[in-house]
């Protein structure tokens, strides 16, 4: 009878759709079904649903299953409507705000609230924050409002209100006000934002005895998808509804529901927005649950899976499980060590059109960074190959807000008469210039024919003064970079601005400031390609264009490349086109072939989970989730120097290479030995790296330096680059072979910006070529040398 529906699992999948819903002695029984990367868990959480309506154990109004996301609601309501004859709109199937909507809505006077109530989004919400510290008269600069965005939801996720918390300092006191006044507005007008929606529901649970009894009672049966990334209120709520909360938690299970919770701990990579791993094991704890694990992949070849289940072997306290096919191994891992980020994109951009090629599509051709800021490098490599390419889940670099923003301001430096860029930036970050003052200043613009900068100072009053400050400070930023070369006016841009304090307030800021950074190395890469001198300064004074030619400034030709990679080489809806992503923003999706790029420590695992409570395994979990996403080939990659805010900086690979099983693995170059980790980052038949100039050079990173192989009588070494914890340090090498260099090892030479110094050190070829120089007032430098321009001292 139930033949159909079960026709087509596993044994592992069988087991966990036909789980007795309660014990011999009639009690609820519940499950954790603990669901590995591509094994099936949609199938099973759908089939579960099917298989106790067709039974008999409940009716479909007795059952309520949570998503994390829309789509995967939707879907579950297809799938059961194409097993079952039976109409799925009543059903209490959708994501944990979507179903606390629904609750509230039912019983709006017991909430507390109007029947016509509002939802605010993200975007509505800093509006409404924004009112809020207006009308108080509160300054929005010693207390930004996305900052008190931030505030409020952190605390509502934790389940409390302003009087609950517990405030350290005055700022913090502050804080907790402007929450309890940020909800009794709401409360005034008749809206909630999203967190609100989930702890009022809560607390109407709480609250209302009667309520929460009719609920325990309908719902009998509680299905919940991607179980490892609930936060604590939601835990809380799902054992306020199941029957399990602090006042009935009965460990035989009488007069509750039954929980079917499906997850993977080794999946949980949201802890920045707040789900809690630890979730798992106490569910474990309090409902004793008989577990199932889906152990069967359906996605990956053997190596692939070999090397993600050593990698995540690593973490402690796991449930643990071991993923399998029966696939057969398939390719090994690919390992790239590139001697820099534009060597890997280049990389990048060949193995990619082997595959192409080979007869793989684009779309099933996925690259992944931990860093959205990586991104730009990869994308220049694609837009110079003409290879179309999309970002999932994002913007390309240069459309990115932050940038975009900071590409206005220098717009403005380059041509104060831009509107647009005027417009965009004149009260970003904020400084008090409302839409009254910008209608007046366009008012002045239009009887005055005159540009938006040239009428601003001809404005009086409070408005007056404010965009005359603005106007002040573009000023100031153009005398003060007048001789500066562009990356250096990129820089004391982004910093002057504003912008960076502006995103460092902000709750997930830091991205976009990395993002700003990258705007540096994009500006140093560009005057290199474009043939620029590294000296030449950004703008071009009055004057400085020799009669009859017209000569773009660097600035003016960043500018422009910017627009135009911007606006070209992007791929239209449904074309064939690779996918650019962040690992978080890959999860629960799959490619044929995969690339995982900035394999160094300090990018990945980022420098900011070493002094984090379980951050590396946090980001050994979402190595693990990058891994997991290929189905037949996998692609590792790591650079020994990367271009990170102007400067080359030198990384070690990351500790996470040295975790993988060498069985599986296949390197592309040499190998470099790694004490560090206990083992080395390549071929075990190495013990150095072989650089292109013929010279093997050895990592001992027990003793953190670089070192000639070959010399005998090594010097100290001293420091020079610096990525979180992970620094590098570079020993004097023996000397190259004469004229493969434009200086030799003990020459005295001169740079613009660091003055004098002595070659120490010189290594790689043609643009990668690079010197070491110890520089009297600045110390030790590594300088590559097609774009810093030294000149010898005699």
């Amino acid at each position: 009878m139930y033949s159909d529906l079960l026709a087509n699992l596993n044994p592992e999948q069988r087991e966990a759709v036909t789980l007795p819903p309660s014990n011999p002695q009639g009690q609820s029984q519940s499950a954790l079904i603990l669901a590995g990367a591509g094994s099936g868990k949609t199938r099973v959480l759908t089939t579960r649903i099917a298989w106790l309506i067709q039974t008999g154990q409940v009716s479909p109004i007795g059952v309520l299953a949570v998503t994390f996301t829309n789509k995967a609601a939707k879907e579950m309501m297809v799938r059961l409507s194409a097993m079952l004859p039976i109409n799925t709109r009543g059903m209490w199937i959708g994501t944990f705000h979507g179903l606390c909507n629904r609750l509230l809505r039912a019983h709006h006077k017991e909430a507390g609230l109007p029947s016509t109530f509002q939802i605010l989004d993200t975007q509505d919400q800093l509006s409404a924050i924004k009112r809020l510290l207006k009308g108080l008269k509160v300054d929005d600069e010693k207390y930004p409002p996305k900052q008190l965005q931030y505030f409020i939801a952190h605390a509502k996720e934790r389940g409390q209100r302003a009087r609950e918390l517990s405030v350290g300092d005055d700022f913090q006191a502050k804080m907790a006000q402007l929450y309890e006044a940020y909800d009794a507005q709401c409360q005034r007008e008749g809206v909630v934002d999203f967190a609100e929606l989930l702890l009022r529901s809560y607390e109407l649970l709480k609250h209302s005895e009667a309520i929460r009894t009719h609920y325990q009672e309908r719902f009998r049966h509680i299905l919940i998808d991607e179980f490892q990334d609930t936060n604590a209120l939601q835990y809380a709520w799902l054992k306020l509804l199941s029957g399990h909360d602090a006042g009935q938690i009965n460990v035989s299970g009488a007069g509750s529901s039954a929980v079917f919770a499906v997850g993977d701990d080794d999946q949980s990579i949201y802890a920045f927005r707040g789900a809690d791993v630890e979730n798992m094991r106490l569910y474990e704890n309090q409902y004793h649950p008989m577990m199932v694990k889906l152990e069967q992949n359906y996605r990956s070849h053997g190596h692939i899976l070999d090397t993600a289940n050593f990698l995540i072997s690593n973490n402690t306290d796991r449930l643990g499980k071991n993923l399998r096919t029966d696939a057969g191994h398939g390719e090994p891992v690919r390992i790239y060590d590139a001697p820099s980020d534009h060597a890997e994109a280049a990389w990048l951009v060949d193995e990619i059109r082997a595959l192409v090629n080979s007869g793989i599509k684009r779309t099933e051709i996925a690259l992944l960074y931990r860093s959205n800021a990586q991104s730009r490098i990869i994308e220049h490599a694609l837009f110079s190959a003409a290879i179309p390419y999309r970002v999932y889940g994002g913007l390309r670099f240069f459309e990115r807000a932050e940038i975009k923003h900071a590409l206005a301001y220098l717009r403005l430096l380059e041509n104060p008469n831009d509107d647009t860029s005027f417009s965009r930036v004149v009260n970003f970050p904020t400084r008090g210039i409302g839409a009254r003052s910008i209608e007046s200043v366009q008012d002045a613009a239009r009887d005055q024919q005159s540009s938006l900068y040239l009428a601003a100072s001809t404005l009086e009053g409070k408005s007056g003064a404010a965009l005359s400050g603005f106007v002040r400070l573009v000023d100031h930023m153009r005398e003060a970079t007048r001789h500066n070369t562009l990356p250096e006016t990129v820089e004391f841009v982004i910093q002057n601005s504003g912008l960076i304090q502006h995103y460092l307030s902000e709750r997930e800021g830091q991205d976009r400031v990395e993002n700003l950074q990258e705007l540096i190395n994009a500006a140093t890469a560009f005057i290199a390609e474009e043939g620029y001198g590294q000296d030449a300064a950004a703008a071009m004074l009055p004057g400085e264009n020799a009669p009859g030619v017209v000569e773009v400034s660097p600035l003016a030709a960043f500018l422009s490349h910017a627009s135009l990679e911007a606006g070209d080489n992007q791929a239209q809806a449904g074309q064939d086109a690779v996918q650019l992503m962040t690992v978080h923003s890959a999860k629960g999706l799959e490619f044929t072939a995969v690339f995982i790029t900035g394999l160094e420590e300090g990018l990945f695992p980022h420098e900011n989970s070493i002094n984090e409570h379980n951050g590396l395994e946090e980001e050994r979990r979402l190595m693990y989730v990058a891994i997991t996403r290929a189905k037949e080939r996998l692609y590792l990659s790591h650079t020994q120097s990367r271009m990170l805010h102007g400067q080359v900086r030198y990384n070690m690979p990351s500790r996470f290479l040295e975790e993988l099983p060498a069985d599986s693995l296949k390197w592309l170059t040499p190998k470099v030995k790694d004490a560090r980790w206990g083992g080395s980052s390549g071929s075990s038949s190495r013990t150095g790296s072989t650089w292109q100039d013929g010279y093997t050079r050895q990592r001992d990173y027990e003793s953190n330096d670089f070192f000639d192989s070959g010399s005998e009588n090594r010097q100290p070494a001293k420091q020079i680059g610096r990525v979180g914890s992970a620094s590098t340090t570079v020993k004097r090498m023996a000397s190259p072979p004469r004229g493969q260099y434009p200086f030799t090892i003990g020459q005295n030479v001169f740079h613009t910006k660091f003055g004098e110094g002595r070659v120490t050190g010189l290594e790689g070829n043609d643009t990668d070529a690079r010197a070491q120089v110890n520089f009297k007032r600045h110390g030790v430098k590594w300088l590559q040398l097609s774009i810093a321009k030294l000149a010898a001292i005699d």
